[in-house]
This record gives structure tokens, sequence and C-alpha cells, in this order.
């Protein structure tokens, strides 16, 4: 496998929570950080670390690993988030290539999927209640 795995947002949690090693890297926008809200782990006494994978126009972010080593993210476990679950894989993955392991992507992401009615209101870590704050 290129990355450790998928965990779910109440894994993540758990993870955290049982491990003082372990680090929740946010790699959603800016502008998502600031409108939408954060995952807020101040209970667990660490901070969450913010590095954007690609940048609000989409374009990848080619600092993305140094911005990692700069925020002291080296060594794992590294739980990685974005809206959904699909740019924090990616950043899993880039990650784990770097020797930063064990680095897992949080499944559902901080919003969640997108259900019936068309919101975001399935599953993520927002919707199942765990903290978040705003930036």
């Amino acid at each position: 496998m290129s990355y450790a795995g998928d965990v779910t947002p109440q894994q993540a949690w758990d993870l955290l929570r049982d491990r003082p090693d372990a680090v929740l890297v946010d790699v959603r926008t800016e502008q998502e950080w600031q409108t939408i809200g954060v995952p807020d782990i101040s209970e667990l006494s660490r901070p969450v670390h913010f590095v954007e994978w690609v940048d609000a126009q989409g374009s990848p972010n080619p600092a993305f690993l140094a911005q990692l080593q700069a925020a002291g993210v080296a060594t794992g476990p590294v739980v990685f988030i974005c809206r959904s679950g699909q740019r924090s894989e990616h950043a899993a993955v880039a990650a784990t290539a770097a020797g930063i392991a064990p680095s897992y992507n949080l499944s559902g992401g901080f919003e969640g999927e997108v259900g019936p009615l068309g919101q975001r209101d399935v599953n993520g870590w927002k919707v199942l209640g765990l903290p978040w704050t705003r930036r």
C-alpha cells in the first residue's frame, strides 16, 4: 500500500487521543479553513497543522513537503484531513513516499460525503460531532 490506510473520523480522534506523537494535518485551502471551520484538537493539548495540498485555484502546492517539515511534521503517525478524503489521500501518499510514516487518510474528511439531498451530511469530522472551531 502506498500509505498506511484510511481511518474514520472516530478512529482518527482515538489515534490522536491515545498517541501523544500523532499529528493532524489539514490539507484544505486557506479559504476553506476560513469559511467552513477547522478541526479542533486543543483538548488533546496539541495543534492542528495547516498545509495546503492545492491552492484556491486547484494548483498543486510545490512546497507541500517542505511546509510539512517546517511545521515540524517529520515522522508519523500523521492523519491527513481535507473536505471529503480525496486530497488527503494524495497527501498521505506523498508523505509516505517522503518517509513520513505511518501516514493515514481520514475517510469522509472534514465535511463528509454528499448525501441524497445534496448536502455534505453523510459522514466526516464535523458531521459526526467531533470538535471543530472557526479559524
